[in-house]
């Protein structure tokens, strides 16, 4: 036993001395690259790469799933609450003075590039040629003329959509939002074999744009702090944001919710909230709300050790997932930054670089704080809350007449007679938004739609309707065009479809 205790103990010895090696290499590149930056740029620079030594020294400590997965329980009853029993309390005559304590951010870091795209993701049409930023900022607008008040965006861009945003929000000049903006940190890529910074240089442009990553949405504490906005949007007073993806078009402001936030039924104020809802098969990989070491806790897939994966994803024994919209107390934020105590598991994504190189990104999901706020709680929203546009199928969905827009807000056709949203999965042909619109004429007739598959080269003509289960599949070197008026209801196509003009 003393042998083998001798041998664990100089293994976890050998371990220490390579991490402190690899902790040293890391710095001195650090200091190259800083070295590198302009003057203009230097505490900027100085900002993220401190940040980022940080995240680094985390990540060589920690082994394995963060999870201890016998430690997880479910959560308590009263720490999930059920919309409705929050929506049934009403809403109070002073709601303005209300709204005016809120802040909207937006995490608009993210490109377009999985649709094909070019530039912010925030920039592409979604409906009636309005892109996500157009609807946002109808949606503020709407409520701020409706309640007189003065209820600010917040768009947390990166170093990828910083330009492109910027150059766009000239166009919202008149309107009756007040648009602030701040970039997340600008993080070095890391080459995986050796775990060393692939930049060599500051620069992230041209050749060098592989180089750098934004962190992930976790980023936002740090970020929204450093800018400085956070203590003057306090000093404003300030008290709440709503955090959302930009491309959840579900994510509008909910006076319920945010009533309930600043007039809590038992006195104590919630520093944290999170929107969860109901897991369908389409959300098994989604995080799950859970009770760990007795505080609310996020535990994404990443963090489930291989033996759980498949209880994790099982839509019985966690029935939620988060939906990525948070209510977060900004003074609660303030504290939390300022002791250095916002605790956020490392996700770890690896990539390979078009020239083959395989490196890794360090990243953190603003969700995972959960655990750091007091008086944490979670949401049962309905599902409309969570309307996500990641892909051309997504894309589909919004456009049609499943949906109504109104002052920037979708809501489902009351001619729909099932609330569910149909299932639609359009192949690689439609990936690209460009490709996609290109196949429509115009955007099918789909109240009565329960599920459409469509593969291979197919095009629709004007005015298709769709109902029930509709599967559409051109084999290879065939091509099929839905001819114009075509209703399908039940129904398989495959095989060879042309339709000539003539």
């Amino acid at each position: 036993d003393f042998s083998k205790a001798m041998s664990q103990a100089g293994t976890s010895q050998f371990q220490e001395v390579i991490r402190q090696e690899l902790e040293y290499s890391m710095k001195v590149e650090l200091d190259k690259i800083l070295a590198t930056a302009p003057s203009n740029e230097l505490e900027h620079t100085k900002n993220d790469l401190e940040g980022f030594k940080k995240l680094f020294h985390r990540f060589l400590q920690e082994k394995g799933p963060s999870v201890d997965w016998g430690k997880i329980q479910r959560p308590p009853e009263d720490s999930i609450q059920p919309y409705e029993k929050i929506k049934a309390r009403g809403l109070p005559d002073n709601i303005a003075s209300v709204l005016n304590k809120l802040v909207v951010v937006k995490l608009n870091g993210g490109l377009g590039t999985s649709m094909g795209c070019k530039g912010p993701k925030s920039l592409i049409g979604v409906r009636n040629e309005n892109t996500f930023l157009d609807l946002t900022v109808q949606q503020i607008e709407h409520l701020n003329k409706s309640y007189n008040t003065d209820v600010p965006l917040v768009l947390m861009n990166s170093f990828n959509t910083d330009d492109d945003t910027k150059k766009i929000l000239q166009k919202y000049s008149h309107s009756r939002v007040k648009i602030y903006t701040f970039n997340q940190s600008r993080y070095p890529r890391i080459n995986k074999e050796t775990l060393l910074p692939i930049a060599k240089d500051v620069s992230y442009s041209g050749e060098n744009t592989e180089c750098w990553y934004p962190p992930g949405h976790g980023d936002i504490y740090a970020s929204f702090y450093n800018s400085g906005l956070l203590d003057n949007l306090i000093a404003e007073g300030k008290e709440y944001i709503f955090v959302s993806n930009i491309d959840n078009l579900g994510a509008t402001v909910d006076l319920y919710i945010l009533n309930h936030l600043m007039n809590p039924p038992n006195g104590k104020r919630c520093e944290f909230v999170m929107e969860v809802t109901n897991k369908t098969r389409a959300d098994v990989k989604g995080g799950t709300l859970t009770q760990y070491e007795n505080k609310l806790r996020l535990v994404e897939i990443a963090q489930v050790p291989k033996a759980h994966v498949d209880e994790f994803k099982s839509v019985s024994k966690f029935k939620i997932f988060n939906t990525n919209n948070l209510w977060i107390a900004l003074s609660a934020i303030k504290r939390l930054q300022e002791k250095n105590a916002i605790d956020m598991e490392i996700i770890v994504n690896p990539k390979t670089l078009d020239g083959g190189l395989n490196i890794i990104q360090l990243e953190t999901a603003v969700g995972a704080a959960i655990k750091s706020f007091e008086n944490s709680l979670g949401i049962n929203v309905p599902r409309s809350r969570f309307l996500p546009v990641k892909t051309t199928s997504d894309l589909l969905l919004v456009m049609s007449n499943l949906y109504s827009l109104n002052a920037g807000s979708l809501t489902m056709s009351e001619k729909r007679e099932f609330p569910t949203v149909p299932l639609v999965k359009l192949g690689s042909s439609f990936t690209k938004v460009q490709d996609y619109l290109r196949r429509f004429e115009s955007i099918p007739d789909m109240l009565e739609l329960d599920h459409l598959t469509v593969s291979g080269d197919v095009t629709f003509g004007k005015n298709v309707s769709l109902k029930g289960t509709v599967i559409i599949i051109a084999n290879h070197g065939d091509r099929i065009d839905i001819p114009a008026g075509a209703l399908l209801e039940n129904k398989i196509v495959s095989g060879n479809l042309r339709i000539l003009d003539h």
